[in-house]
């Protein structure tokens, strides 16, 4: 008689139990990363190389533009003066120094009017009469200091400094090349400023463009012409076309670019 035998499972293959970490390996994975870092930062998921790029583009279009220089460093003395009371006073005879016939007060005076006006501009800007004296004197520190200023107060005060434009405008033909490069600017500053202003100036704006040479007359240009409105800036703009001709090529050519013309073949 046949015996029963009793079935017998199907063998199935056994999972391997999951290895359990050593006790302390948990801490040590961090530990290893941080030793060392390149390997880690190798195993993460890096970004396509498309990305990198518009991301680096990004950065350069919105980067910030650059600092203006920096103001120069306060002397102690001029410490010492913007923190005294009468600040305003003192400010007020260091501009009445600019014009002093003694070259090494004049000279020390523009330093010290320099550094307060890169500071504190608004305790210069009731002393214009005093910059106006001293622009058209002969001390090319003091001129220098002067011309840098005027422009900037013309901007924010141009009725005081128009006040001024008699006695400014006799003494440009005699200023030096730094007086006359900052008169030009203060008397564009002030067209800008109101219309008004460009019947007293034409005159003085035109001969200075008669007389600039070089990269000078470029500059004016660049400062006169549109600070000029209608018929002044045509005849301004005249006076400039009308000198291309005679200037060399390399001078000329710059200017003929910003006026928007071709200059004429020059026979060889």
């Amino acid at each position: 008689m046949p015996t029963k035998t009793a079935p017998t499972k199907a063998s199935t293959p056994q999972k391997a139990p999951p290895k359990t970490p050593p006790k302390g390996s948990a801490k040590a994975a961090p530990e290893a990363a941080a030793k060392s870092p390149a390997k880690a930062a190798a195993a993460e998921p890096t970004e396509p190389a498309a990305l990198v790029e518009i991301d680096a583009v990004a950065t350069d279009a919105t980067a910030p533009e650059e600092a203006p220089a920096a103001a120069p460093a306060l002397t102690p003395a001029v410490v010492a003066l913007l923190a005294d009371p009468a600040a305003a006073s003192l400010v007020g005879q260091q501009c009445e120094a600019l014009s002093d016939s003694r070259p090494a007060i004049a000279s020390a005076a523009a330093a010290t009017i320099a550094q307060v006006f890169s500071t504190r501009p608004e305790l210069v800007v009731p002393h214009v009469s005093k910059l106006a004296k001293a622009i058209v004197t002969k001390n090319k520190k003091v001129v220098q200091v002067c011309a840098d200023a005027m422009p900037s107060i013309a901007k924010v005060a141009p009725a005081r400094v128009a006040r001024e434009l008699d006695f400014l405008r006799t003494g440009f033909a005699g200023s030096l090349e730094e007086g006359q490069d900052g008169l030009v600017r203060t008397f564009a500053t002030l067209c800008i400023a109101s219309v008004a202003y460009q019947k007293r100036l034409e005159p003085v704006l035109t001969e200075a463009l008669s007389i600039a040479e070089g990269k000078t007359l470029l500059r004016w240009t660049q400062a006169i012409l549109p600070s000029l409105k209608g018929e002044p800036h045509a005849r301004a703009r005249a006076v400039v076309e009308g000198r291309l001709e005679s200037l060399p090529r390399p001078i000329a050519q710059p200017i003929a670019d910003f006026l928007g013309i071709k200059l004429r073949p020059r026979p060889r």
